[in-house]
């Protein structure tokens, strides 16, 4: 039984992980910078610790600041959240060391799916389906040549550690493999301290699509359906939704049951996100996101469980208190990812909030730390909101999105709304007939970026 979290996270997603372990009556504690000692979890946490200065390095990536303010305030459990360290073996194996449960996977899982070759290896092993590639770690040209060749151009050069877009690169020919297998290469040396790279065949049209799914310390897993993350821009989400318009019932089922079944055979536990390149009716595996990912409540509200509360019940010990049967979508659901910067330019724009406004109404759900007179810092990612919206099917749940889009008001900074509202008006994302190319090609049009 978790009596106290403390919380190792900060923005939106603080103030979830408090929410919910307030209406299961566990005590919290926040912890925070000094860029964040106004931050709205501090202000409502049960305790708050300050771990450090403005900079991620000295305060939410500090592990001793935070196993100390964990020690100090005598709380039993530790939440990452998402970003920062939730995905970070060594601090999850040190929460446990120091007599803490890590409200997530064990160390292990988290270090076998943070490297993308072995995940690939271990979910190949249990059922799940790969892109075709190499089998490991390319060393040389030559085997890069080879492999190209073997299963055909495009490809591409992918970095083993990490992750956003870097140390990716797409050789159309066999013109360009040598300059893409040295610039991938290069740039994860760079990013990740680790220059491994492997190949895999380059799909023309692909949608992104994830599998939530949800298992426990006794061997129960379900899985709670797909979500469509295809609206990308430099492989940063922009847009989610669930369920997926591409997808028919066969296909869902059959994804569904074959990442059950997978994360049974290798003993996972907690959250987890399993992400596919989806194409011709075709799943192939890309890598596992061992923690809770910032598209969440689109899934939160087709099947209308809170996956922070089942997080925190499963670190506890306890089982799963339903099983796949139980588990019902209904419905649909849209977030939008509202980030603090210039929506032509997508350059951040820090800043104090003046007026601000959310919206409400049937379906309405806003997940933001933002209050009147906040100062947005210019340290941390750019994104100070979700705005998610439910409906009975797609059409009633973009007519409502529109509507709620129009009523935000958050005055002070640059925001993403309006890309947002001209993705409401784009005939591809309203018929549902996009991939994870799209969206940059739609920007380009818009606005002239190159």
């Amino acid at each position: 039984m978790i009596d106290k979290v403390l919380i190792a996270n900060r923005g939106e997603i603080a103030l979830r992980i408090l929410r919910a372990s307030r209406e299961m009556g566990v005590q919290t504690v926040a912890v925070h910078s000094t860029a964040d000692a106004d931050a709205m979890h501090v202000r409502l946490a049960d305790e708050s610790i300050c771990i450090g200065p403005a900079a991620a390095k000295d305060s939410y990536l500090n592990t001793h600041a935070l196993l100390s303010a964990a020690a100090i305030s005598n709380a039993d459990a530790i939440h990452p959240g998402y970003g920062f360290l939730s995905e970070n073996a060594d601090f999850a194996a040190m929460v446990e060391e120091h007599g803490f449960t890590f409200i997530g996977p064990t160390p292990e899982h988290i270090r076998l799916m943070g490297d993308k070759i072995a995940a690939k290896r271990a979910v190949a092993d249990a059922g799940i389906p790969v892109v075709p590639g190499s089998d490991g770690e390319v060393t040389s040209l030559d085997d890069a040549r080879a492999i190209a060749e073997g299963i055909g151009y495009p490809v591409l050069v992918k970095a083993a550690a990490g992750g956003g877009g870097r140390g990716m690169k797409v050789a159309q020919s066999a013109a360009e493999i040598d300059d893409s297998f040295r610039f991938a290469r290069a740039e994860a040396e760079k990013a990740f301290g680790d220059g491994a790279v492997y190949l895999e065949k380059f799909l023309a049209r692909p949608r992104h699509i994830e599998v939530q799914v949800l298992a426990d310390h006794h061997g129960n897993v379900v899985h709670l359906g797909e979500r469509d993350c295809s609206l990308q821009r430099r492989h940063q989400k922009l847009l989610e939704e669930a369920p997926s318009p591409a997808l028919n019932g066969a296909e869902r089922q059959r994804i569904g049951e074959t990442v059950t079944e997978a994360m049974r055979a290798i003993g996972y536990r907690s959250v987890g996100t399993i992400e596919f390149l989806y194409e011709d009716g075709e799943f192939y595996f890309i890598e596992m996101n061992t923690r809770l990912q910032v598209e969440h409540p689109v899934t939160e509200m087709i099947c209308g469980l809170d996956l922070v509360r089942e997080m925190i019940r499963v670190a506890g010990g306890a089982p799963l208190g339903f099983d796949q049967d139980a588990v019902k979508f209904n419905g649909h659901a849209i977030e939008c990812r509202i980030n603090a910067e210039n929506p032509d330019t997508f350059a951040p724009s820090p800043g104090r909030i003046g007026d601000y406004h959310a919206p409400g109404g049937l379906g309405v759900r806003v997940d933001s730390a933002l209050y009147s007179g906040y100062a947005v810092p210019p340290h941390y990612d750019s994104m100070i909101a979700k705005l998610i919206v439910h409906g009975t099917n797609r059409n009633e749940c973009l007519m409502r999105l529109r509507r709620s889009l129009a009523e935000y008001v958050i005055d002070g900074v640059e925001t993403s709304i309006p890309l947002h509202q001209r993705l409401m008006g784009a005939a591809d994302f309203v018929n549902g007939d996009y991939d994870i190319h799209w969206l940059e090609a739609f920007v380009r049009r818009n606005t002239g970026d190159t």
